[in-house]
C-alpha cells in the first residue's frame, strides 16, 4: 500500500502542469502514428514480407508501445537506476520503510511516454480482430512483455552497483532492445534471433505475444511466462545483491 502511495504521488506530480502533460503526451503520440505510417505504407507498396501483413505489425506495434509505456513511462525510473545508484539518489529510499527498488521504480512517471501507453490499445483495437480471446493474449502479452523489459532495464542498470559508471549501460540497453523489438522477429537470422532470445530479449517483448495473436500455442505462452518470471527474478535478485556491496555515490560522501 506504501508503495501505491508513492506511485499516487509521482502521478499527481506529472499531471501538476496540464498544459505540459497533454503537449508532451500529445507529441510522442503524433510520433507514434508517423511509423504507423510508414509501415502502411512500406507494406502496402510489397506486400507480405516472410508471412508477415500491414495488421501483423500494426499488432505489434500496438505490444510495444503498451509495454513501453508501462515499463518506461508508468516505471518512469527504470532505465535511470543506474544514473539513480552513480548521484547516490538511492540513498534515501534506503532508509524507508518499503523495499527500494519497487520504491525507486514507482517514484517517477514520465509524461512523455503515456503517449505510447494511450497509443498502443488504439492500434490493438484497429488491427485486432476483435474477439475477447484476442483480447485475453494481448492483455497477457503485454503483462508479460512489461515485466521483460523492466528486468531487463533493473538488471542492466544494477551492474553500475558493481562496476560503477554512470549507468550508461541502461541507456544502450534500452535503445538496443527498443529497436530489435520494433521488427518482426522473423526477419531475423539464426544467431541474431539467438541474441534476441538471450542478452537482448527483445524477442519476449514483441515477438512472442505477436506469434501468440497470430497462432496461439501453449508452449509458446509458458516461454513468454517463463521468461517474464525469469527476468524479473533476475533484476530483483541482482539488484539487492549489489546493494550489499553499494556505498554512497553522493557527493558529499567522496573524499
Amino acid at each position: 500500500m506504501r508503495v501505491a502511495r508513492v506511485f499516487r504521488l509521482a502521478v499527481a506530480d506529472a499531471l501538476a502542469n496540464r498544459r505540459s502533460f497533454y503537449v508532451q503526451v500529445i507529441a510522442m503520440a503524433i510520433n507514434d502514428l508517423t511509423w504507423v505510417i510508414f509501415w502502411l505504407l512500406f507494406f502496402n507498396a510489397v506486400g507480405n514480407v516472410r508471412g508477415w501483413n500491414g495488421d501483423d505489425v500494426l499488432v505489434l506495434f500496438s505490444i510495444l508501445l503498451t509495454s513501453a509505456g508501462i515499463a518506461l513511462g508508468l516505471l518512469g525510473n527504470s532505465r535511470k537506476l543506474g544514473q539513480l545508484v552513480a548521484d547516490g539518489e538511492i540513498d534515501a529510499a534506503l532508509a524507508l520503510p518499503l523495499d527500494p527498488l519497487a520504491f525507486l521504480l514507482a517514484r517517477r512517471v514520465d509524461t512523455a511516454l503515456l503517449g505510447d501507453l494511450a497509443m498502443g490499445p488504439l492500434l490493438f483495437a484497429y488491427a485486432s480482430d476483435h474477439t475477447p480471446e484476442s483480447l485475453a493474449i494481448y492483455l497477457g502479452g503485454v503483462a508479460c512483455a512489461s515485466v521483460v523489459l523492466v528486468g531487463f532495464l533493473v538488471t542492466i542498470s544494477s551492474l553500475t552497483l558493481f562496476f560503477g559508471g554512470r549507468g550508461e549501460q541502461a541507456d544502450l540497453g534500452f535503445q538496443a532492445i527498443l529497436i530489435m523489438a520494433s521488427y518482426p522477429l522473423d526477419i531475423f537470422g539464426g544467431q541474431v534471433k539467438l541474441v534476441l532470445f538471450t542478452l537482448i530479449p527483445a524477442a519476449f517483448v514483441t515477438g512472442l505475444p505477436t506469434s501468440l495473436l497470430r497462432d496461439f500455442d501453449p508452449a509458446t505462452a509458458l516461454a513468454l511466462l517463463a521468461a517474464a518470471i525469469g527476468f524479473a527474478s533476475l533484476g530483483v535478485g541482482l539488484f539487492r545483491l549489489g546493494l550489499r556491496r553499494y556505498a554512497s555515490g553522493a557527493v558529499w560522501t567522496q573524499a
